[in-house]
């Protein structure tokens, strides 16, 4: 199928609970349309700790002291990032960043993943760089939890398995290396249920606020593949 050519920056993020398919629809996208690109807050941070920049320095000490990385601190990584991509001015700063105009260049085009996840991220993030679509994946409970009792993981490679329809060709083991799949330690309902409700709770204030911005758009399925045409088609119409 030949490329879909973009009219503008598609700025997106995915919301959805633990289980729903947001990687899966995620990549799929960025296949779909190759001008995506995948921005991710969690690579950011472990980059920068890596690599020891005075961000990744400085991040690592809140870490190791079992306190979360600050807001602001997460911006200044995703301000970093689109600076070296020229997709906002070098002069932008977290403290002046309203006054400056992201590009709206076609190839600006990203999936932010990880960061918002509350309305007060969300509202600092509109100051930075305003996301124009929000994609709330919906899928009922029981089919979710279905697929978490199903779900296996070669642990070295992230690779995941699922007995209900996307089966290992060994019973038990990664069909690259032979080794065995295990368990997410994540993956027991009772953790679920306990990720879903905190979820829901930070998820509708963040919901709300992008449906009071006109970017929020549903999309209810049972499954990725049911899920997956519906969102091609409305992305294509906002941004092909």
């Amino acid at each position: 199928m030949a490329t879909k050519e973009f009219k503008r920056a598609a700025r997106i993020i995915l919301v959805g609970a633990p289980g729903v398919g947001k990687g899966t629809q995620a990549e799929r996208l960025m296949k779909r349309f190759p001008q995506l690109s995948a921005l991710s807050s969690g690579d950011l941070l472990r980059n920068a700790v890596r690599n020891k920049t005075p961000l990744g320095l400085e991040a690592e000490s809140h870490m190791k002291a079992g306190s979360l990385v600050p807001d602001d601190m997460i911006l200044r990584l995703i301000l970093t990032e689109l600076k070296a991509k020229s997709w906002v001015p070098s002069s932008t700063s977290l403290s002046d960043a309203s006054q400056t105009l992201p590009s709206d260049a076609p190839s600006a085009s990203f999936i932010l993943d990880g960061f918002p996840r509350t309305s007060i991220q969300a509202r600092k993030l509109d100051a930075l760089i305003p996301i124009n679509l929000v994609v709330s994946l919906v899928t009922p409970v029981n089919i979710i939890l279905g697929r978490i009792a199903n779900r296996w993981v070669h642990a070295p490679s992230g690779r995941v398995y699922n007995t209900g329809f996307n089966k290992p060709k060994v019973e038990g083991k990664d069909d690259v290396t032979g080794e065995p799949l295990t368990k997410r330690e994540d993956d027991g309902e009772e953790t679920w249920r306990v990720r879903l409700k905190k979820f829901q709770e930070t998820s509708e204030p963040l919901l709300e606020h992008y449906e009071k911005k006109g970017v929020l758009w549903r999309v209810e399925g049972n499954s990725s593949d049911e899920i997956s045409p519906k969102l091609f088609g409305e992305f294509e119409k906002r941004f092909c």
